[in-house]
Order: C-alpha cells, then sequence, then structure tokens
C-alpha cells in the first residue's frame, strides 16, 4: 500500500492511498493534482473521504467524481457537495481492503470527523483533517476548548506507530510555537532539526507518528507541568486541561 501527500494550493495536502492499481483521496480541495497522479500512476479511483466542510478540502470533490464515478464519504452533520455516503463515529468504510473507522473529532468544525485504518504488515493510518497537526492541531472555528480537547485525547489513544496524515504543511511554524511553549524540551528540538532539514529540501513533513506527536506537540500534552506553566503566563485561570488547552490555542492564534 502506497501512501503519497499530494500538495495542493499553498500548504494543503491531498492523500492518495493506493495498491498499485486502485486509489482512494482524502480532503481533495482541488481536483487536478488528483487527476494527474491517477494519471500518472494508472489507478481507478474508487473512493473520496471527506473529513469537513471547508472548500479547501471540498473543493474537487464535484469534478473527480464526475471524472470517475468514486464514491464520496463525508461527515453526517455537515454541508457537502451531494450526493455521498454520510458517516457518523464508528461507521466503517470498506475501500483498497482496508476497513476505515470513523471518528468524531468536532473542534474545528463542528461535524469534523477523522479516518483511521489498520494496514497489513504496515503501520496504522489517521487521516486527521485540521484536527490534528504535527506539533498543533486545528483553529476553533465551531467548536470549544472542550471538544478539542476530548477529539485529541481519543486521537491520542490510538497505537504509538499510527502515522498521522494531517491536511496541511504547518509543522515548521507549529514547532517554533511548541518550542515557545516547551523550550527545554530535547525531543522537540530535535524534531525542529529534522523538519527544518526536510522542508529545506523542499521534502514533505508528513506523516508524523502518534508516538512523537504525545512527545513534542503541546496540544497532546495537557497535563505536563511545563506546558500548564507556559499557559498559566499567558491566563493565570488555566488551572485545568480544557482552560490550558483554550489558552494554548488562544497564545498560537496571536503567535507569530
Amino acid at each position: 500500500m502506497k501512501l503519497i501527500p499530494l500538495p495542493a494550493f499553498s500548504d494543503n495536502y491531498i492523500w492518495l492511498l493506493h495498491d498499485q492499481s486502485h486509489a482512494l483521496v482524502v480532503d481533495p480541495g482541488d481536483a487536478q493534482p488528483v487527476l494527474a497522479a491517477l494519471q500518472k500512476f494508472n489507478l481507478q479511483l474508487q473512493a473520496i473521504l471527506v473529513t469537513h466542510h471547508h472548500p479547501d478540502h471540498t473543493g474537487g470533490v464535484a469534478a473527480l467524481r464526475q471524472a470517475t464515478g468514486a464514491l464520496v464519504f463525508g461527515p453526517e452533520r455537515e454541508a457537502m457537495p451531494e450526493p455521498l455516503t454520510r458517516l457518523s463515529d464508528g461507521a466503517r468504510v470498506q475501500c483498497l481492503g482496508l476497513n476505515l473507522e470513523v471518528i468524531e473529532v468536532p473542534g474545528h468544525t463542528s461535524g469534523h470527523i477523522a479516518y483511521y485504518a489498520e494496514v497489513p504488515d504496515q503501520a496504522p493510518i489517521l487521516f486527521s483533517g485540521d484536527t490534528l497537526f504535527s506539533g498543533g492541531c486545528g483553529r476553533l472555528f465551531e467548536g470549544t476548548p472542550a471538544q478539542m480537547l476530548t477529539s485529541l485525547k481519543r486521537l491520542s489513544a490510538l497505537p504509538d506507530n499510527t502515522r498521522i496524515c494531517c491536511a496541511h504543511e504547518y509543522t515548521l511554524s507549529n514547532l517554533k510555537f511548541a518550542c515557545a511553549v516547551e523550550p527545554d524540551n530535547d525531543a522537540l528540538k530535535a524534531y525542529l532539526a529534522s523538519v527544518q532539514g526536510l522542508r529545506a529540501a523542499k521534502q514533505p513533513s508528513l506523516p508524523s507518528s502518534l508516538v512523537l506527536e504525545r512527545q513534542i506537540n503541546p496540544f497532546l500534552r495537557t497535563q505536563r507541568a511545563a506546558v500548564v506553566q507556559a499557559a498559566q503566563a499567558i491566563d493565570a485561570s488555566a488551572n485545568d486541561e480544557v482552560s490550558v488547552l483554550a489558552a494554548l490555542r488562544q497564545w498560537k492564534n496571536q503567535f507569530q
């Protein structure tokens, strides 16, 4: 099974997963990179998976459906390009011989979902959309800090070797913020150096791994003393995990 991040727009990734003959794609905001890859690798598109309703994730769905006849899957409670199969928590999508589990992860949007799959002879895959990024999490456009915390905890409970396939190349900016939160985190400093090398070589920083994210991502570390102390420097009332996450997210929104 081959996993490919297809660059789109300024910093999006459309994830393409294929078995040498058939493929699925996740969050195709633009149809053209997908159509080009299908032609290049001589693939038939079976399924289009969508995590949430934002146009940079859905803009290419209609064109891809028309061009390939692929089935479309998306969240139950968000505006989506019809027709599609709507999915709620615990639903399964069968594609490429995989059994993709739907995990509801509200926060970035109210009905955001993620897709998790175990892959034979490979590490599991999580298509996390704009919920969990490498080194960060999505902005809270529609959900609450409590929802995002619950969503991140659900994702953090997946197996250590899960590959984190998020939808944006935000890693460098996220890690610079994470270093402001935890300047003494040696794993974080080493990862930042690694990502700087990848990006200098024009290589994607993704996928990440869940075991790494637990070591370096402040939004998965809201119980750590250093993270709590940093959040309280921004908001003195940040005395539980929800308020710590809220303080971190507000700080990140303004961070440069």
